[in-house]
């Protein structure tokens, strides 16, 4: 497939690096500052390069990317809460071009997704958004493929800087400054950890989730409930203590920043659970037990961050479309 790609972080960047891997050509590559647009098919790497030495993808204006043409369009500009913007006009622009979108911006998908299934129904290309959930692990399809009017619940460990945090004060009784520090210092965790440690990540991907599970059981599109980050009852880990973690342990169990979605709703938040049990993952390990009518609870787990992770599911998404 020709792919477009808007985004250049560590995401956009490594699609376009292996989208060739994948069999696939990269014909237009944007960041907010500028764009390389090429029918012909970029070479990668040189724009990559002069990305690195110049600090913009190239001398071409970002909406070019998005008139570019391409089969599908790779939105991989960072996650915005509220009007999801301006990841959500980007997708529009493709699918009112009947051209398909996937998605590693979880805003979209996250805050606007009856919006996004509507414009999705009256053009001729598909929406796909994998990357939005868990990285590189395969929840969404893994949902898809069980039917989601067969799944009752998804719930797991969905962030891995919290992840991080709570499985190092576990192992070492140190308190969550200490560690949160060290996290900084390692690069796991962002100068600013609050979309992480507040549990906003984890919220996100599992609204993600009740929405898949929501409109995947209904007909009628009308008849389902959407959800918004602001539907969701989310705590983050700010307030564990180590003496928590001390005591879970005594009673042979730890905690975890748990995040749960159903067709009625979202929580996410610190949750004890068995210290030898499948939801007490370590360091920045993701996990998710979905939860089937039929086959039982499935668990899924892996990288759940990181850039050729998550483009490794973007382009997993590429391949399901062809």
């Amino acid at each position: 497939m020709r792919l477009a790609v808007l985004g250049c972080g560590a995401v956009g960047r490594s699609v376009a690096e292996l989208a060739g891997d994948y069999g696939h050509e990269v014909v237009a590559l944007a960041d907010s500052r500028g764009a390389a647009v090429d029918e012909d098919g970029l070479a990668v790497a040189d724009v990559l390069a002069e990305k690195d030495e110049t600090g913009v993808v190239g001398d071409g204006d970002p909406a070019d990317a998005l008139a570019a043409d391409y089969d599908a369009l790779v939105e991989a500009t960072p996650t915005t809460l509220g009007d999801a913007e301006p990841g959500f006009s980007h997708v529009r622009t493709a699918l009112e071009r009947d051209r398909h979108a996937v998605l590693a911006n979880k805003g979209p998908v996250a805050e606007r997704f009856r919006e996004l299934a509507a414009l999705e129904a009256d053009s001729g290309g598909s929406v796909r958004f994998e990357a939005t959930v868990g990285g590189a692990i395969p929840i969404v399809s893994t949902v898809e493929d069980c039917g989601p009017a067969h799944v009752t619940a998804a719930r797991g460990v969905l962030n891995g800087t919290a992840n991080f945090i709570l499985s190092r004060m576990a192992a070492e009784g140190l308190d969550y400054e200490h560690v949160l520090a060290e996290a900084q210092d390692l690069g796991v965790a962002e100068a600013d950890p609050t979309f992480d440690v507040d549990g906003t990540d984890a919220a996100l991907k599992c609204v993600i989730l009740a929405n898949v599970l929501s409109f995947g059981a209904v007909d009628d599109p009308a008849d389902a409930d959407d959800f918004a980050l602001a539907d969701a009852e989310v705590e983050g880990i700010r307030n564990v203590p180590g003496s928590a973690l001390e005591l879970a342990a005594e009673d042979g169990r730890t905690v975890r920043l748990v995040g749960e979605a159903t067709r009625e709703g979202v929580r996410v938040g610190p949750r004890l659970v068995p210290e030898n049990g499948t939801l007490a993952v370590t360091g920045t390990q993701n996990i998710v037990q979905i939860e089937t009518s039929h086959a039982g609870r499935l668990n899924v787990s892996g990288r759940g961050a990181g850039g050729p992770e998550t483009a490794s599911a973007v382009l997993a998404d590429v391949g399901r479309l062809e």
